[in-house]
């Protein structure tokens, strides 16, 4: 995520509680921390490891779980190859480990129910993860209101949480998903169609969208919504990478 430290946050030690396995190169990990104000949906916090010579590496996650998540909050941190953060969550961390750990922060890119709705979302790879916490927190609170996820994967194996969000899509009224699949299926990219898709699983036009992704992606999302008619003021967008 490229993201400007939480500078006026104070660092905390968050203890690892359990990891679960998303995808092949995906880990979910649940930590215990306290926060000093909570969380809203959208969000993101930075983590810290510090060698014995005292060299630091840091890097920023969304948190995937909602607010109102008692017991913890999730991160879903992928193993990239030159990634030293990731490789050591990967291959070393344990539960019980301590990780100096700051937020939230991100605050333009989140939703709370209060804010209502309706609510365009618009994810590419692992954009999705705030998106996640945007989901659950409205099904945890706020079922009313209307929401639609447009979601860009390679493929069903690369998209995280797929079966969580089928779910939703099947049982929770006032929810619809839309599935672009760039290596799969009829291996379709987002496009007009797929925007169109999305906006027409929403029962008026949306209030506001978040749009999360790489920069190509973000950039090319954003274009297709202003021209399906959504004031560039409603559209909040955040870069990975």
């Amino acid at each position: 995520m490229s993201a400007t430290p939480p500078a006026r946050l104070a660092w905390a030690e968050a203890r690892i509680l359990d990891r679960e396995p998303v995808t092949g190169r995906v880990t979910r990990f649940r930590f215990a921390v306290d926060w000093e104000r909570p969380h809203r949906a959208g969000q993101y916090v930075e983590l810290r490891l510090t060698a014995p010579d005292g060299y630091a590496a840091n890097r920023f996650y969304s948190v995937a779980s909602p607010p109102s998540q008692r017991g913890g909050i999730d991160l879903l941190i992928e193993l990239a190859a030159d990634g030293e953060v990731s490789r050591f969550f990967h291959e070393v961390a344990e539960a019980g480990d301590l990780i100096e750990m700051r937020g939230p922060a991100g605050l333009p890119f989140s939703w709370a129910p209060e804010d209502g709705g309706p609510v365009l979302l618009v994810g590419g790879g692992s954009g999705v993860v705030p998106l996640l916490s945007m989901l659950r927190e409205r099904a945890a609170a706020a079922p009313e209101v209307a929401m639609a996820l447009l979601y860009a994967a390679r493929t069903r194996a690369d998209a995280l949480c797929l079966a969580e969000l089928e779910a939703r899509a099947r049982d929770e009224p006032g929810f619809g998903l839309t599935l672009a699949l760039s290596r799969e299926g009829e291996a379709r990219r987002i496009g007009r169609a797929a925007v169109d898709d999305a906006l027409s699983r929403l029962p008026a036009p949306p209030r506001r969208a978040f749009v999360c992704g790489s920069g190509g992606f973000v950039d090319a999302a954003t274009t297709l919504l202003v021209d399906a008619g959504m004031a560039p003021g409603a559209i909040r967008a955040e870069r990975f990478g």
